[in-house]
């Protein structure tokens, strides 16, 4: 493409399209259509620029001009209780729903490694030693140690509240370093594994597994989930970087971005229920059955909210992105 040419023939329409936008009586039908008209030819021009001849100043000019036409032509659109019934029922599920293939293979690897951890730290006591004194150690895993009075040693509200900032922000890092080709991803989850697997492994060997899993299994099946669910789809979108598909990489990028950043909102929401558990429940004096039922129930409930109301919004088209005004404008380019 000859720039110098492309800009002699389009300049017009250009300068055209901002005189409009520029108007401050309201325009009349005729000039309202040629705004519409404008504002596609001026995007189609913004893209083809962009794939074949690339200028920050006039892809500046271009992109601002294009984003003004876009808020005139779509208007300024305020959230609704609409878009919060539809983030719940269609986006959120659809978006985890489409991740499964990334998240389910992460919960089941994580858990073996959580689990091979334990064994490895429970059947050897020099490995053990490395962890703490067994003084230090007699008093974490002791009937009353600190293992069991964590869960108590704050007042429910406030420690529910500490867990579920403290595992949000985890999810939400596991979504956002995702970009960085998901290495960072692997590290925070190898770290929860870790500490679930150094808890096993010590309590095992005390032969209190029991009680160890009668305090976890309450809030940490869908706590778990949530963690799993936001690292595979952070690596998802590391993957996005080095396979984007059919789609360029910086469409895809910005799809699975969109999806990513919804998705850390609803996690939020998820792990805002097992804080919750976590806070209440798991310290409470419920038989170890009636707290472990719950929070099998809660984790059953997520699972068939993701599969059903997921995957029938994911059948019918829904993707987890904003809905198509909201996006950037684009549009289609020759390969």
């Amino acid at each position: 493409m000859d720039l110098d040419v492309f800009v002699s023939a389009h300049r017009a329409e250009w300068d055209r399209l901002d005189a409009l936008l520029r108007r401050r009586r309201r325009l009349t039908g005729p000039e309202t259509d040629e705004l519409v008209a404008l504002y596609q030819r001026t995007a189609t021009h913004l893209s083809l620029i962009q794939s074949s001849a690339p200028d920050p100043q006039l892809t500046g000019r271009l992109s601002q001009l294009v984003a003004r036409a876009r808020s005139v032509v779509t208007g300024t659109r305020r959230a609704s209780w609409r878009d919060v019934t539809r983030f719940l029922t269609q986006q959120f599920p659809a978006a985890v729903y489409r991740a499964r293939h990334w998240w389910v293979p992460t919960a089941l690897l994580s858990t073996a490694v959580a689990a091979l951890l334990g064994w490895w730290i429970g059947t050897h006591p020099e490995v053990q030693s490395t962890i703490a004194a067994p003084s230090e150690l007699r008093e974490l895993t002791r009937p009353g140690g600190q293992y069991e009075t964590y869960y108590s040693s704050n007042p429910a509200a406030s420690f529910a509240a500490q867990v579920w900032t403290n595992n949000a922000w985890a999810a939400a890092l596991c979504l956002i370093l995702g970009v960085f080709l998901g290495l960072p991803v692997i590290w925070i989850l190898f770290q929860n594994m870790l500490n679930l697997g150094v808890g096993f492994g010590l309590m095992s060997s005390a032969g209190r597994l029991d009680t160890f899993l009668g305090l976890v299994l309450p809030h940490g099946l869908l706590e778990l989930t949530a963690v799993f669910v936001a690292a595979g789809t952070g690596l998802r979108l590391g993957w996005t970087l080095i396979d984007p598909g059919p789609r360029t990489r910086r469409i895809a990028l910005a799809e699975e971005g969109r999806a990513a950043i919804g998705m850390a909102v609803g996690l939020a929401l998820v792990l805002f229920v097992s804080g919750a558990i976590e806070g209440f429940v798991t310290p409470s004096g419920l038989p170890t059955w009636a707290r472990i039922t719950i929070g099998v129930l809660a984790e059953l409930a997520f699972l068939a909210y993701v599969y059903v109301l997921g995957g029938r919004a994911v059948r019918d088209g829904e993707t987890g992105d904003v809905e198509a005004a909201e996006r950037s404008a684009t549009v289609p380019t020759a390969a």
